[in-house]
């Protein structure tokens, strides 16, 4: 087994809790959200504010999370080149 294989079968980069870690954070990101945009869409009608709401808030929320995943594996990989 080649070098590169090995430390390619020890980095974890997502455990069950840094997931639910995650999982929490975007949904909190979510509601945050969802009350800063809700005010901004242009209806009066309570139905169209909640769907307008939520899927810009589903979009930021989404675009939150890869943000996350991005700083987990840069900060692990900056991890694992300060050890070697």
């Amino acid at each position: 087994m080649a070098e590169h294989e090995k430390t390619e079968t020890k980095l974890k980069l997502a455990t069950p809790g840094s997931i639910a870690v995650d999982a929490i954070l975007v949904v909190a990101f979510f509601i945050y959200m969802y009350t800063v945009v809700s005010t901004h869409v242009p209806s009066e009608d309570p139905k169209m504010i909640h769907l307008w709401g939520a899927l810009t808030a589903s979009c930021l929320a989404a675009l939150f999370w890869l943000a996350l995943q991005m700083f987990r594996v840069v900060y692990k990989a900056q991890c694992e080149a300060k050890k070697k």
